[in-house]
């Protein structure tokens, strides 16, 4: 999410760990871990509420986010 999206309430993304949480705060590993992400590669798809663009936001650049 580069450029800050606008979503709205129903729409879905699908979010993709693409760099690792080594060397990291706890408190971005925890929110990678709260978006449902484990390893680089894994991916998991949200209904975007103001919670998750929050999370999303807190880890930026650790994530990739595509628009469902």
């Amino acid at each position: 999410m580069d450029n800050p999206e606008i979503f709205n309430k129903m729409d879905k993304v699908k979010i993709t760990l693409v760099k690792s949480t080594i060397d990291r705060s706890h408190r971005q590993k925890v929110t990678v871990q709260a978006l449902g992400l484990s390893k680089v590669g894994s991916f998991a798809e949200h209904n975007v509420t103001p919670q998750i663009q929050g999370m999303i936001n807190k880890v930026n650049h650790l994530v990739e986010v595509v628009k469902l």
